[in-house]
């Protein structure tokens, strides 16, 4: 029984280190995927940012009466996004945990103010919009305007 139990732990482990070694190999035949590529290159995010405004302009069928306050909850969504970069991560988790822990609260106490100016203008843009418009915004737009907050957001936490 117990030259069984040596011989199959000999095969795992000879199994394990082999697929271990493989590891490596695959990773480098793995294509990269566009998006890790340059997601902090702010000139892709931003055309990412555009892109995607324009496909809920297409969507929602914006009018030309409608194109003001569409420009304005643009201007108004931009204008409440985190700077990239606001904060060093290396310095941040060399605070005393006390200070760290003001930090926080001081990011979110700035977020909470984003997303209530984001509320004001969605609800300025929201009101524009015909009943229909207002059912694909609903469905569609669901996390418009603060994705790249919470992305942000995770890498200072």
């Amino acid at each position: 029984m117990m030259k069984t139990l040596h011989k199959a732990f000999v095969i795992g482990a000879a199994v394990l280190g082999f697929g271990a070694a493989a590891l490596p190999a695959m990773a480098e035949e793995a294509p990269q995927h566009q998006y890790a590529a340059t997601k902090f290159d702010p000139v892709k995010m931003q055309e990412r940012m555009d892109a995607h405004a324009k496909r809920m302009h297409d969507t929602l069928k914006i009018t030309p009466a409608q194109e003001g306050a569409w420009q304005a909850y643009l201007s108004a969504l931009k204008s409440n996004m985190p700077q990239h970069g606001q904060y060093d991560r290396a310095s941040f988790k060399n605070l005393p945990a006390p200070e760290r822990m003001e930090k926080r609260i001081e990011m979110a106490k700035a977020h909470l103010a984003r997303m209530e100016s984001n509320l004001t203008a969605t609800k300025t843009f929201y009101a524009t919009l015909t009943p229909e418009q207002q059912k694909l915004f609903d469905e569609k737009a669901g996390h418009f305007g603060r994705h790249q907050h919470h992305r942000m957001m995770r890498q200072h936490g």
